[in-house]
């Protein structure tokens, strides 16, 4: 396990480096840098029925907790060669409740329990340990720490030479989701022209009749992935890995992946028309929350003027 820390939206300028490019008011936009990055990247994953594998040595897979790379691209993980897999959260929320549910006495035995099956998975596809970057945040406590999270990340992007970065999709699923989105994007504009091109990935979101796994909430597709059989069982392994989540892993398929080039998100409010689905159980965070926040670590970041707060 390494301990480095530190789209296709990108932060283009004439400038040379992040600082200058900030100064000058830099504006949020589709890099076609970026974009042909991505567009040529998610060209080799959709022909899911190619035996080659991917050179991903540049390739970073952003998840907020251990599951998630599982549930978001757990089929293609097999098939790129060195990827780096960045888990953001240790998976266990330090109030204890989801610890005790999954029958552990702390919060410090349940993540110890769910970095386990984090490289049990990962080991079905074939990654190892010096391929896994873990920062270390609290499960649930993403959102209270944006502006840090988004420097390790940049500092982690720049020294690995990262090229393509595929994260969450913003779709106020899940607080620590969409944290981990707004830190990669952040990430980005810390960078601005040494960003990588980002692709998202869907997880769940509060659609009409409840929660809706595994779609973009604004129903927009690029790459829809069926898989073969083969694919299919790699990925159902993985999520088997993952057992203290199985009540979790009950929601979601092993027959598509999905993928597109990442949104030009306004941070400033939340995804879904601001229906989100954390209001619906108790995740040690509020909706109203978001914004106040995001607009916060927008300021620590100095990317406030992109978004002409």
């Amino acid at each position: 396990m390494s301990s480095d820390v530190g789209t296709a939206e990108l932060f283009e300028t004439k400038a040379r480096g992040a600082d200058t490019a900030r100064s000058n008011g830099a504006e949020l936009l589709h890099s076609s840098r970026g974009d042909a990055a991505a567009t040529l990247f998610l060209q080799k994953i959709a022909d899911a029925s190619s035996s080659a594998t991917i050179d991903a040595s540049r390739v970073a897979v952003v998840v907020a907790h251990p599951d998630d790379e599982t549930i978001g691209c757990g089929a293609l993980l097999s098939r790129l060669a060195n990827v780096t897999v960045v888990l953001v959260t240790d998976g266990a929320p330090r109030n204890g409740v989801d610890a005790l549910h999954a029958g552990y006495e702390t919060p410090a035995a349940y993540g110890s329990a769910r970095a386990k099956e984090l490289r049990a998975a990962l080991a079905v596809a074939g990654i190892g340990e010096r391929q896994i970057v873990e920062l270390g945040v609290a499960d649930q406590e993403v959102c209270r720490a944006l502006s840090p999270i988004a420097r390790r990340l940049a500092s982690l992007f720049e020294r690995r030479g990262t090229s393509i970065v595929l994260t969450h999709a913003f779709e106020a699923g899940h607080p620590d989701h969409d944290g981990v989105a707004f830190c990669v994007h952040a990430a980005a504009g810390l960078l601005a022209e040494r960003a990588p091109a980002l692709i998202e990935m869907p997880f769940y979101h509060l659609g009409i009749d409840g929660i809706a796994t595994q779609s973009f909430c604004d129903g927009e597709d690029e790459v829809v992935v069926e898989l073969p059989a083969s694919q299919s069982a790699v990925k159902a392994q993985m999520m088997s890995a993952h057992a203290s989540q199985a009540e979790t892993m009950v929601l979601f398929g092993a027959a598509v992946e999905r993928y597109r080039t990442a949104k030009a998100y306004d941070f400033r409010s939340l995804p879904n028309a601001e229906r989100a689905f954390y209001s619906t159980f108790d995740c040690g965070f509020a909706a109203q929350e978001w914004a106040p926040l995001a607009k916060e670590a927008l300021s620590a970041l100095s990317l406030a003027r992109i978004f002409r707060l």
